[in-house]
């Protein structure tokens, strides 16, 4: 059963008798139509909250085991993956898309690095931000991969995590362009998923080093 509810997206609450789930919204974008749907299925459900999560994610917490089933079929959405040995929902901040000081096209990337890793089952849990500028809004400098925009093109770094054991992200490459970030993420990837064992990005990196780890990529 709990497999079932893990496919289901539903993390058991703190009164050990509801849930809540989070569908999936690629770079928490949505529409006024989809904030209405999901509301008015909440309400018919008797949901106890809507959270706007730290993932860009809205949560609805308080729901019945029962009602699950048919909460997402009314939904007609996917699951975020929001727990699980997997690739998180990317978190993008506006970017040219949307503010005045985007240097670089946060959105358009990061959906397409969502499109293609979401969910993507690995040996730990992995986090992906991309910043549009270096206010850093999308946080990367504490993400598994960060990848920073600049005037110059994107800074992508490594091994981040705000977890128990905090740790900043390592720079690995600079100056790239969407296409040369999209494939150093695909090879990042790749490597770990073949080499890692259960621990996150930041601590498989720091067993084998920095260096090691830069010339398997490459870099």
């Amino acid at each position: 059963m709990a497999g079932d509810k893990l496919d289901k997206g539903a993390i058991l609450q703190r009164d050990r008798e509801t849930y809540a789930i989070a569908p999936q919204i690629p770079g928490g974008i949505v529409t006024p139509d989809l904030l209405r749907k999901i509301a008015d299925v909440s309400e018919k459900y008797n949901a106890a909250a809507l959270k706007l999560t730290s993932a860009q994610r809205i949560a609805i917490v308080g729901i019945r085991e029962a009602d699950l089933d048919n909460i997402w079929k009314d939904l007609d959405m996917k699951p975020a993956a929001a727990i699980g040995l997997c690739v998180r929902s990317i978190k993008i901040c506006p970017g040219t898309t949307f503010c005045k000081r985007g240097q670089q096209d946060a959105v358009g990337l990061g959906l397409k690095l969502d499109e293609k890793y979401h969910g993507l089952q690995l040996p730990s849990k992995l986090k992906i931000a991309v910043a549009g500028c270096m206010n850093s809004c999308s946080e990367p400098a504490i993400k598994d991969i960060g990848i920073l925009g600049t005037s110059k093109g994107y800074t992508v770094m490594v091994g981040g995590s705000a977890g128990i054991k905090p740790r900043l992200a390592d720079i690995v490459a600079d100056e790239l362009s969407d296409e040369e970030v999209l494939a150093l993420v695909d090879r990042i990837i790749s490597y770990y998923k073949k080499h890692a064992t259960k621990h996150r990005l930041g601590r498989f990196i720091d067993e084998i080093g920095l260096n090691k780890f830069k010339e398997d990529l490459g870099l």
